[in-house]
């Protein structure tokens, strides 16, 4: 961000109190902001923004995203490039730096990567802490934050170099995690990773392979995965990313950030969307009770939500929605699903939401959530963990925004003010006179 306004903004009372001049700063994108950094110390007063809706906490290089337009740019490249044209470790590799690797660039990042995905040996005693049937959230956020009990060696965050390894080695780790926490919950052995398959090869691998036989690789379900992983990198300063910077503040180790990122992301309001939408699917059941649920998302007495439908953020179409819904037809012709009855229930709601007048109004289209549930299911992958899935992929966008806020001059320990409603000073009253 610029230090120098171009144009200021003056803040007026009503109360016959002074007025202030703020300066304004011009992005190269979006909004102007207005830097109110100097209103209490001026004034005494705070501002008021539950849900930080119009307060921008920080600068940041990296992600784009232009709700109105329907835009997602990783560093400047539209993501509708990016899901046809890069895998998923370029794309961490231009959110980590900034540019999209040469040849050489590429083939060294993904040794690095490849060579990091074991996890100590000492993990395994861990897993064996939690019942089987225990949330894979509740298993990631665990066993993520215990890294750091495991790399001492990495966790000078004031050490570019520490903070580079210690990225490397999450993005590494963290499908190896993801996959031990799934068999964990299936009572199947853990699956070690194989240093000759790609990132998402391996991931499926580990995933559904078994001593019994070995896991044979379709280039499209993995591609599949590739596509979900660079879909959900980054997404700007949303709910877990802003709980990773703020946790980063105070100068927590990248491990115990990234934790605090992936407890986040476990709301149901974040992360579970997809798997919210999924179980949406099964509670309707069958296509010709789907009017019946139609009628009841309308009626707004009647508590039903439509899940996977829509976004905050995005008041068109979400752009990450059309390559998932692309790779969504892939899989399910791949696999033959297309007639499965969950699939078709799926595919008829998206028509419907798609024509009627009351969803096309409200712009109510089906977001990336919708279709990467369906890609999931589809994959043989358990709706308890999307989520996890979901972690994995922004696990570099979380590390990416952690290390620029760490790089930034202007870093402070977050800390946001309130508004406080509740009683004055009081005297406390003896217990036997209450």
């Amino acid at each position: 961000m610029s230090q120098t306004a171009d144009t200021t903004a003056t803040l007026s009372f009503s109360d016959g109190s002074p007025s202030l001049e703020m300066p304004i700063y011009k992005g190269t994108v979006g909004p102007d902001v207005i830097d109110i950094r100097k209103l209490y110390g001026a004034t005494g007063k705070f501002t008021y923004d539950p849900g930080f809706m119009s307060t921008a906490a920080c600068n940041s290089a990296i992600t784009y995203i232009d709700g109105d337009k329907g835009e997602l740019l990783y560093r400047g490249y539209p993501i509708e490039q990016l899901a046809v044209n890069c895998d998923f470790l370029e794309t961490c590799y231009l959110l980590l730096h900034g540019e999209l690797p040469t040849v050489e660039e590429r083939s060294k990042f993904v040794d690095t990567v490849t060579q990091h995905t074991m996890i100590h040996d000492q993990m395994q005693f861990f897993f064996r802490g939690f019942r089987r049937d225990a949330h894979p959230m509740a298993v990631l956020v665990g066993t993520v934050g215990a890294l750091s009990s495991f790399y001492h060696d990495s966790l000078d965050i004031t050490d570019p170099r520490h903070r580079e390894v210690s990225a490397i080695r999450l993005i590494a780790k963290l499908p190896t995690l993801v996959a031990m926490a799934y068999k964990y919950n299936v009572g199947q052995p853990f699956v070690y990773p194989r240093n000759d398959l790609s990132y998402s090869a391996n991931f499926m691998r580990m995933m559904f392979s078994n001593p019994c036989e070995e896991y044979k690789v379709n280039d499209v379900l993995v591609r599949a995965l590739d596509r979900i992983l660079i879909l959900h990198a980054d997404h700007e300063q949303n709910a877990s990313t802003s709980t990773v910077r703020l946790a980063g503040s105070s100068g927590a180790n990248p491990f115990a950030c990234i934790a605090a990122g992936i407890a986040c992301l476990w709301g149901p309001a974040h992360g579970g969307a997809n798997e919210a939408a999924l179980n949406m699917l099964k509670e309707i059941g069958s296509v010709d009770k789907i009017p019946e649920f139609i009628a009841k998302v309308k009626d707004k007495n009647s508590g039903v939500k439509l899940m996977g439908f829509g976004h905050r953020v995005y008041k068109n179409f979400d752009p990450r929605a059309k390559l998932m819904r692309e790779t969504c037809y892939e899989v399910l012709e791949e696999l033959g699903l297309q007639d499965d009855p969950l699939f078709k229930l799926a595919m008829a709601l998206e028509k419907i939401a798609l024509e009627d007048e009351y969803f096309v109004t409200r712009k109510l289209y089906p977001n990336v959530d919708f279709y990467s549930g369906i890609v999931q299911s589809a994959l043989g992958i358990p709706v308890s963990l999307f989520t996890g899935i979901f972690a994995m992929a922004r696990t570099v966008g979380w590390i990416a925004q952690w290390n620029e806020m760490i790089s930034d001059p202007e870093q402070k320990i977050g800390r946001p003010r309130q508004l406080f409603v509740g009683e004055v000073a009081r005297d406390v009253t003896p217990i036997d006179k209450r």
